[in-house]
């Protein structure tokens, strides 16, 4: 398959390019102090990625503690009340250890932790998954923990608080800004650049300096290799189309590599929240323009002083101004077409998936749920694969408290 020239055949080997480059999105725009550490990350990912040992590990560490592979569940009470005769079917990283897809790269910077002598792990998180799925890898592998996350996380995301505190990572608060998860990466940075010589940055999506966007989409391809072989197994054909929530762009990287090829119309969903007025929503590649932040150039949602833009999402993982520079590139060759869905699609998507198909989704995975829906109900035949990223027990609370039981 060709766009605008790119050949999607040879497309994973080829992108990012030896500077970590999508194009022109990408790159590593870092203090000078932290290059020197970057290489060595760099140096270190291209020859443990390659090595038998480490590849050997990483797929028992998948099939014995992760259990994977994750099932595709075909939802069909929800297919039967949308009626248009589309069918949808859900690829369960809800299942995945831990309750998402997070785990999945976690695991693996972990592991590459471990080769480099490293003695702690620093992240951020927003939802909390990927802080208590790199607390769990920390506990896996005897690493120290740190993971730095918003005060207004905190408290939406009290469960998950609790879960990284069991798993023995310290929870530093962050309290300065809008203290949400842009904040906490900025906290976990400045973290890092004091502590390079014995901690590794663990980031939780495909964005920040190179090589991270590389290697978080290179371990979460699992999730889309598994997918497309999953489906054609069960249906004898490809889905029709794919579709995934994006913020940062973690689990929709991962499930878009396995389809990128395929003759499949991929779908990027971004939260909407309240509306399209900058300050309600977090829909940068909807919205943005090109940027500059936490090291990486991509699309990106910026105030009247060309700073990023203050940011919402009923969804925790979801609130951030940028998204990959995968996601940007893929964007402007349009192999990928990101849409929006706002709070009250995706809470009604929560209860109705919840209600018919008995499967609570984290409200991230709502949203890609919601679109799914949407899609469903203009295509009138076919398939849609929906990526269900994480599952909603972390959300439950909030969602009691904030919207009832409906």
């Amino acid at each position: 398959m060709n766009f605008n020239n790119v050949d999607f055949d040879t497309y994973l080997k080829n992108y990012p390019d030896k500077n970590g480059y999508f194009g022109k999105y990408g790159g590593c725009f870092i203090a000078p102090e932290l290059q020197d550490a970057m290489k060595e990350i760099t140096d270190a990912y291209f020859t443990i990625c390659k090595s038998r040992k480490f590849i050997s590990e990483l797929r028992r560490i998948r099939k014995e503690f992760q259990g994977r592979p994750t099932p595709i569940s075909h939802l069909e009470r929800l297919s039967d009340k949308i009626g248009t005769g589309v069918q949808l079917y859900v690829k369960r990283e809800d299942l995945n250890h831990t309750g998402a897809h997070k785990l999945n790269h976690c695991m693996g910077e972990a592991l590459l932790a471990k080769y480099m002598g490293k003695k702690k792990i620093i992240a951020e998180t927003g939802a909390g998954q990927h802080g208590v799925a790199l607390a769990t890898a920390a506990a896996y592998f005897g690493l120290e923990c740190d993971i730095y996350m918003g005060t207004v996380d905190i408290q939406k995301q009290a469960p998950n608080v609790a879960r990284m505190k069991i798993l023995g990572a310290n929870v530093r608060e962050v309290t300065h800004g809008l203290a949400t998860l842009k904040e906490a990466v900025d906290a976990a940075f400045d973290a890092y650049s004091k502590e390079y010589k014995d901690a590794i940055y663990c980031i939780g999506s495909v964005l920040g300096p190179h090589p991270f966007p590389m290697m978080v989409r290179d371990f979460q391809s699992v999730v889309g290799i598994e997918a497309r072989e999953q489906f054609i197994e069960m249906t004898g054909e490809l889905p029709d189309a794919v579709v995934a929530c994006v913020g940062g762009g973690s689990n929709s990287m991962g499930m878009f590599s396995g389809f990128l090829n395929d003759p499949v119309d991929i779908y990027g969903v971004e939260p909407l929240g309240r509306g399209p007025s900058l300050g309600d929503h977090a829909a940068s590649l909807t919205y943005g323009e090109e940027g500059i932040m936490h090291g990486f150039n991509s699309i990106m949602l910026k105030d009247e002083n060309g700073e990023p833009a203050p940011v919402y999402s009923v969804a925790s993982g979801l609130d951030y101004p940028s998204s990959g520079p995968e996601h940007a590139y893929l964007h402007d060759l349009g192999r990928v077409k990101y849409d929006v869905i706002n709070d009250e699609e995706t809470i009604d998507a929560f209860f109705t998936l919840s209600r018919l198909e008995g499967i609570i989704p984290a409200i991230e995975s709502s949203h890609a749920v919601a679109y799914g829906m949407k899609l469903a109900k203009e295509m009138g035949k076919g398939s849609v694969l929906i990526c269900l990223s994480g599952r909603g027990d972390k959300d439950m609370d909030y969602i009691i408290e904030k919207y009832g039981i409906r």
